[in-house]
């Protein structure tokens, strides 16, 4: 084991090594901006992009940033201060539902890949009962997790279980460890780090098997419109750090090491597992069932989308042109 940390923190260091060499050399690439909205595996695919140089590949010089969470990220996007978001597709359609020119462009992962999870104490369902539970924001797709985990039970959320921003992922499970609540809705690898300090899980959402776009690419309309070039040119080095993911299991860990800031070997390769192995699209193709799902959800605050065709929250033309063409199944060649 002391051997594997040694080879690994070697690896991250070279790593971090590769990412200023290719700042270096960026003076002829375009410049781009784009957010992650929370600290889990399942945003390796930008930084999986990053860390390789494969956004370099594809003429591009993209500075990755860190956003609390998908509202923020949502703010930012608008704002024009990025011009891609990886993020949950219900922040993105809630935001265009709300009369936002923003559109979803891939899906990477389409299911709840999160744990409710709770304090030792809590046993059983019905003793969360006039308890609280932490989410991120109000409208993530945390948020969506926590109300579908709690209806799951035959709980009402904010009647039975009071629902509580809490901010970023990593500040749920210290509000979790200092019992400012009783259960959160976590993503790997805070799910084994809540569960290193004695809490448990009480549903694997992903278990209940809801199609919905957890994960993806969103930009602006007026990006694709104007410059569809870009896009492509940007979803090209997300498929293809897609594939090299999957394809090298030690290089995911390191990067996913390096930006989630851990080193515990455990963690990350159990973040790997899940969400690079076993629910990382290949083709991250945007489908009309995740959307409706994201739809149905987004109706009990906003009941306009219920009238709503979930076409119209996303283009899929991009990731079908490289399917088409034979580009995906060549990378894994």
């Amino acid at each position: 084991m002391y051997q594997r940390r040694v080879v690994f923190l070697a690896l991250f260091f070279a790593l971090c090594f590769m990412s200023v060499s290719h700042a270096a050399d960026s003076s002829s690439l375009r410049k781009v901006r784009m957010a992650f909205t929370s600290l889990s595996g399942s945003m390796i695919t930008p930084w999986m992009a990053r860390s390789a140089g494969i956004f370099n590949k594809y003429g591009l010089d993209v500075e990755v940033i860190s956003t609390p969470s998908g509202v923020e990220g949502m703010n930012a996007l608008i704002a024009g201060e990025v011009q891609f978001l990886q993020i949950a597709g219900g922040t993105t359609a809630s935001a265009a539902l709300g009369g936002a020119d923003v559109m979803i462009v891939g899906t990477t992962i389409d299911t709840f890949v999160q744990n409710l999870m709770v304090r030792p104490e809590i046993e059983k369902p019905e003793q969360l009962k006039g308890k609280s539970l932490g989410i991120s924001r109000f409208g993530t797709s945390i948020d969506t997790g926590a109300r579908i985990a709690l209806r799951h039970f035959g709980l009402v959320p904010e009647k039975d279980v009071a629902i509580v921003q809490i901010g970023s992922i990593e500040s749920i499970v210290a509000a979790l460890q200092g019992n400012r609540i009783q259960a959160g809705i976590l993503s790997y690898p805070s799910i084994g780090r809540a569960k290193k300090l004695g809490h448990r899980s009480l549903l694997d959402i992903a278990s209940l098997g809801i199609p919905y776009a957890s994960t993806g690419m969103t930009t602006r309309g007026r990006l694709i419109r104007e410059d569809p070039d870009l896009v492509r040119r940007y979803m090209n080095a997300q498929v293809e750090a897609i594939a090299r993911a999957k394809k090298d299991r030690n290089l995911s860990m390191q990067v996913m090491g390096k930006y989630l800031r851990i080193t515990d070997l455990e963690l990350l390769s159990e973040a790997y597992d899940i969400y690079v192995d076993k629910h990382l699209l290949k083709v991250p193709l945007p489908t009309v069932d995740a959307m409706k799902t994201v739809l149905e959800e987004l109706a009990g605050r906003n009941p306009k989308a219920k009238e709503m065709d979930p076409r119209k929250f996303f283009d899929d033309s991009f990731v079908r042109q490289m399917q088409s063409s034979g580009f995906i199944d060549g990378l894994y060649r």
